[in-house]
């Protein structure tokens, strides 16, 4: 999907802890533009209207103070991992009545409660016990969710997220959880300098959804595919990423080391 006519994009995983921390309004309107032109950029050269990739701002670890002049620049939707933090920040800032809050990291069924209460996307489901679970918290509260499956395309152990060759399976017990809309599929890329092999993330993604589509369950479409970070979310939009998830380029570098996240010390940079 990627231009041939263009040189080559590179990754900025070299750049993950030297991203300038945003202080005020205007430091996040200019991150955010600085992101959007990048973005822009990405679609021109796959050929792609800008207007089909939606940017989710990624929060985690940031205070709230910090999420209130994130908001006050325009962030209407952000992004948390744990579903606990998620929870706590919705709690404190429940007087912003339109900020919506997606739950991009793994989540264990004790926990199901806190991401049916608070979250309006949850992009990490990879396993029935988890759509149980997060469906019968759902039904309690009277509410539906946005879901995303997700993928493990690096096959690395380091990675939550369903192996390729078990999704379609998956997908076809999904329309018994009629309280989460299933909107996509999402993968974390391998954390790697050599952009061909995160580039070869993205394209298995999409060309695992492009075969999924051929014989979905009625109800299900997998119109989004949510890849791409901080560091090769270009790389990701020229493979057809209708979601990138984006936190230190627009928030700032983050202290908490990926094993804070992920198991194994997995690299997840946002």
């Amino acid at each position: 999907m990627s231009s041939l006519n263009s040189p080559p994009t590179g990754t900025l995983h070299a750049l993950h802890d030297r991203w300038p921390q945003a202080k005020s309004v205007d430091d996040f309107r200019a991150n955010l533009a600085a992101v959007h032109a990048r973005i822009a950029a990405a679609c021109q050269r796959a050929g792609r209207d800008p207007a089909g990739v939606r940017l989710l701002p990624v929060s985690k670890t940031k205070p709230e103070d910090t999420l209130r002049l994130a908001y006050a620049a325009g962030c209407r939707m952000l992004g948390e991992n744990k579903p606990q933090e998620a929870h706590r920040k919705w709690e404190g800032m429940r007087d912003l009545t339109d900020l919506q809050w997606s739950v991009i990291g793994h989540l264990q069924t004790n926990k199901a409660k806190l991401v049916a209460q608070c979250a309006s996307e949850f992009q990490a489901l990879d396993s029935l016990r988890v759509a149980e679970a997060l469906d019968r918290r759902l039904q309690a509260e009277g509410r539906a969710l946005d879901v995303f499956v997700q993928v493990n395309t690096s096959d690395e152990d380091s990675k939550y997220g369903l192996p390729p060759a078990e999704v379609a399976a998956f997908l076809r017990e999904l329309p018994a959880f009629s309280a989460q809309r299933v909107k996509g599929l999402m993968t974390l890329a391998m954390f790697s300098a050599e952009a061909e092999r995160v580039r070869a993330c993205f394209v298995q993604l999409r060309e695992l959804r492009d075969r999924l589509r051929n014989d979905l369950p009625s109800g299900l479409t997998l119109d989004q595919l949510s890849m791409g970070m901080s560091g090769d979310f270009e790389i990701a939009i020229e493979e057809g990423a209708t979601v990138v998830r984006v936190g230190q380029a627009i928030f700032g570098a983050r202290a908490t080391p990926d094993s804070h996240y992920w198991p194994g010390g997995a690299q997840e940079e946002a």
